[in-house]
């Protein structure tokens, strides 16, 4: 985690001594907090952390997210001499297959089209392309895994409580409705971000000076975060769904049981 948040700090040539200064401090916190969440006994408030691979996938993601767009802006910082890389390769590919119109990549192009004096669109789109198939990959490879390989109940039983700490099964309606809804609200949460947040970005630079946006440390977290918030909640949709699925077929169990024995 100290090295995700650091990452365009070490990468950027552009970063300033208070920003690198900033950016230590956040990765000292951000790393003494997983370590305290993994090594507690007690769970605090990270989800699924004793079923994996849920939390590994949404950090490589994020890793992913932060270390291409660094990258990438990098090389463009080289400007037209640069020699073409295999990331701006992909990025271009992503680009031909994602840019179409009305996408989330379509869009925040659009948005940020709308001040083309601090911003090249074209890097930008390439930039949002990459980390939008980034995250498009990590989610098939979740919801495969899930689906086809039992989880999270190939190894070892389900925890709910040490894996949905946040989440009281006591309180409120049956815990099926519950689950199902908030997988709902998650999966459709995670569907409209991508298409909600470029708008928002749109309303932002229009009533506020975007040159804050034009900062690359700025602009790498917030092209990640774009990426990357769609992909969490449409994983956490995904999990709970499958909680809610293990829950039920254990009551269908539980009463198939019962009625055998009244029949005996």
């Amino acid at each position: 985690m100290a090295l995700l948040v650091a990452i365009p700090s070490l990468i950027l040539t552009t970063t300033s001594s208070d920003a690198a200064q900033m950016a230590a401090l956040i990765a000292l916190v951000a790393a003494v907090v997983t370590f305290a969440e993994y090594f507690s006994e007690y769970p605090t408030f990270l989800e699924f952390r004793d079923a994996p691979p849920f939390n590994r996938l949404r950090f490589i993601a994020l890793f992913l997210c932060v270390l291409f767009g660094s990258m990438l802006i990098v090389h463009g910082e080289r400007g037209f001499l640069a020699t073409p890389t295999l990331l701006q390769s992909l990025a271009s590919n992503a680009m031909d297959v994602l840019d179409f119109p009305f996408s989330p990549v379509r869009l925040m192009a659009i948005a940020f089209g709308d001040a083309p004096t601090l911003f090249d669109v074209t890097a930008i789109t390439r930039m949002a392309s990459l980390l939008f198939a980034v995250s498009l990959i990590v989610l098939i490879v979740f919801y495969l895994h899930a689906r086809f390989i039992f989880w999270p109940i190939r190894k070892k039983a389900f925890n709910f409580w040490i894996n949905l700490p946040l989440f009281d099964p006591t309180s409120g309606k049956d815990v099926l409705f519950r689950l199902k809804r908030d997988a709902h609200i998650n999966l459709a949460l995670g569907f409209l971000l991508p298409f909600l947040i470029p708008a928002l970005l749109r309303i932002w630079m229009g009533a506020f000076d975007p040159e804050m946006l034009a900062m690359p440390d700025v602009l790498v977290w917030v092209m990640s975060a774009w990426a990357f918030l769609p992909l969490s909640l449409m994983m956490r949709g995904i999990a709970l769904f499958r909680v809610a699925t293990l829950i039920e077929e254990k009551r269908r169990r539980a009463y198939a049981q019962e009625d055998d024995f009244q029949i005996a």
